[in-house]
């Protein structure tokens, strides 16, 4: 059984328009440097596991997108790169400490703002709208899930 999983980007840096132009329609996921979020990619996501592509830290947050896992974990490129903004000198190849993971676009769909997702009382638990969350990975029950996926017209 899949997993689910909200996933933040923020869209100046890799939006859903960025995800369907890519080749295969997937792109890493890098950049993670919360360990609670790069545990869920190590411990539970697995390949085909469902994603709610997330806008964040814009004008219109809200979801964009659905899109799921596509392949296996493995060590994030960018921790090792002194010029990316996500270089950690610290890690290591040895011992890597930031991870990545695929992501393939299902499909791009309307903009659900993050107003439109607190209005729904079926959503109210969601990881995303508890206070404090600030996670770029988040859990996902089969019961959000569906909630979207129902508001979104599927």
């Amino acid at each position: 059984m899949p997993n689910y999983w909200l996933m933040k980007s923020e869209p100046d840096e890799e939006s859903i328009d960025d995800l369907a132009a890519a080749p295969r329609r997937t792109l890493p996921w890098t950049g993670v440097r919360n360990y609670q979020a790069r545990n869920f990619m190590r411990d539970q996501m697995r390949a085909g596991d469902g994603v709610l592509f997330y806008h964040s830290s814009c004008p219109q947050p809200g979801i964009a997108g659905i899109a799921r896992i596509a392949g296996s974990v493995q060590p994030d490129a960018t921790q090792f790169d002194p010029a990316s903004p996500y270089h950690d000198p610290k890690s290591t190849r040895e011992a890597p400490r930031w991870l990545q993971i695929d992501v393939q676009l299902v499909r791009k769909t309307r903009l659900m703002p993050l107003a439109e997702l607190r209005a729904a009382p079926e959503l109210a638990t969601m990881r995303v709208l508890q206070r404090g969350n600030r996670l770029s990975i988040t859990p996902v029950t089969a019961a959000e899930w569906s909630a979207v996926l129902k508001r979104l017209g599927d």
